[in-house]
């Protein structure tokens, strides 16, 4: 196909982008160093080819299906059952002489989030936690299907996964995801395997303790004593929403008494705080349907005391222990949202502490962001296989795709980012920066004309040349780069 002289520059920016080309230091979170992080997995070149094609794959084809996959890398297209060998990989029976499963990627994914993390100049780390679904309403033969509710609250059958996101104000990392079911034979309790998620998070920013707060910030599904002992024991902080109103606590009276109730008691003793302001999808009062838009909120807080046993789902003798904890309820106002009722150990006692206490919250939104995007962009509930260890590894996959992503979008500056954004659509504005979709948008077009160059190329060695009506339509002018 023709091209302008400058074409032989794009395509070097192109084959950089690859991994065609070598990377300087600061390019590393590029695909090639990005994929170096995973080496230590893999005993063999052919897992380690069919690995890179695969993120290649997943990237391209928006798809978790092994023959979607197989068609989005310049490799597997042309390779003989192509979609047989992510199949295989992902089913651990081409692997013998490598650890590629769920447990060894998200590991990793867990160390390169850790050390993304650790680059930001930021006292704070944020953990996001949250579970979904992965729902396959139509599967009848997938393994160990239990069931989950559909976006309208019926049972389907599905899985369930849990995943938790670090958070500075200018990084995000990985660190922790799996997916699990009630109907293994090895399954335990939906209690312990989030206590095995908190604990194995926690190890791994141990080393980051030193220099940083660590907050969880937490949906209302872990509104558990079980789960905020742990965080405790772990020397962590929390920002949970209420689930459960009937727990017992005591509150102060204005005089300075203590008064023993449950929270739906205490949020009537609450006192104006701040007001502050977010963006979100909503419909205000008087509007025919909902757009996004700016909310003013309103934030009342007050101290409470909780009493709790350390033995809470836990073996053996525990004690009794109490915590000072402050409830904070944010009223959306012109809506007709229920407030957001909010559990935090961090002291609320100004304007200041309680808007910081609401913008927290507002960051676990990144979570269903990157749910959005897994489920979306790169096709997580597409996942077919027929053995467990396969789905669990296919969806590991896609995470590691997602993790790359996150990567690329913290350097706008390099050139091979801006040209991403710009294959993806982006235009340039004062104070917008290209997100995940758009650059996953550009990588697509770029591996889309690999693939294409790449079956082109395998034709013409089989036949000689294109079809006649074909090359010609390739050869005209306004198909040249």
């Amino acid at each position: 196909m023709g091209r302008r002289e400058d074409g032989g520059k794009i395509e070097g920016i192109v084959g950089e982008v690859m991994g065609n080309m070598g990377l300087t230091s600061a390019q590393e979170v590029l695909l090639p160093g990005y994929l170096a992080s995973f080496d230590r997995l893999f005993g063999d070149q052919r897992t380690r080819t069919t690995f890179g094609e695969a993120l290649k794959g997943v990237i391209s084809a928006g798809s978790l299906v092994c023959q979607r996959i197989a068609q989005g890398s310049t490799v597997l297209c042309r390779a003989k059952e192509g979609g047989q060998r992510v199949s295989r990989m992902a089913r651990g029976e081409s692997t013998q002489r490598s650890q590629v499963n769920a447990e060894t990627l998200t590991e990793v994914l867990r160390e390169r989030g850790v050390g993304h993390l650790a680059e930001a100049q930021s006292d704070e780390l944020w953990l996001v936690a949250d579970g979904s679904e992965l729902r396959k309403p139509c599967a009848r033969e997938m393994p160990c299907l239990m069931q989950v509710k559909d976006l309208d609250g019926r049972l389907v059958a599905g899985y369930r996964t849990l995943n938790v996101v670090g958070i500075t104000p200018s990084r995000r990392g990985i660190l922790y995801h799996r997916l699990f079911s009630t109907q293994e034979e090895t399954f335990v309790s939906e209690s312990w395997e989030v206590q095995r998620a908190l604990q194995a998070v926690s190890a791994s920013v141990e080393r980051l303790k030193s220099r940083q707060s660590v907050t969880w910030i937490m949906d209302s599904v872990f509104d558990d004593v079980a789960v905020w002992r742990t965080l405790w024991e772990q020397e962590e902080h929390l920002v949970c929403r209420v689930k459960h109103l009937e727990r017992l606590v005591a509150w102060q009276t204005p005089d300075g008494q203590w008064v023993a109730g449950d929270i739906h008691g205490a949020v009537g003793t609450l006192q104006k705080m701040a007001k502050a302001q977010t963006e979100m999808v909503v419909r205000r009062d008087g509007q025919p349907r909902a757009k996004r838009q700016p909310v003013p909120v309103e934030i009342r807080a007050g101290a409470i005391r909780l009493t709790y046993q350390t033995n809470v789902r836990r073996e053996g003798p525990g004690e009794e222990k109490q915590r000072m904890l402050w409830l904070v309820e944010v009223r959306l106002l012109g809506t007709a949202l229920e407030p957001w009722l909010l559990l935090t150990d961090w002291p609320v006692t100004d304007a200041e502490s309680a808007v910081r206490i609401f913008r927290m919250y507002r960051q676990r939104w990144a979570v269903e962001d990157s749910f959005h995007f897994l489920k979306d962009i790169l096709g997580w509930e597409e996942v077919q296989l027929l053995d467990l260890q396969g789905v669990r590894t296919l969806l590991a996959l896609g995470w590691v795709a997602a993790g790359f992503l996150y990567e690329l979008g913290v350097s706008l500056e390099w050139e091979e980012v801006q040209l991403l954004a710009r294959l993806g659509g982006w235009i340039a504005r004062p104070n917008t920066q290209p997100g995940k979709i758009i650059l996953t948008r550009g990588l697509r077009r770029l591996l889309d004309m690999l693939v294409t160059q790449a079956l082109l190329e395998k034709y013409r060695a089989e036949h000689g040349d294109l079809p006649p009506r074909l090359a010609a339509f390739l050869s005209s002018p306004a198909h040249h780069l």
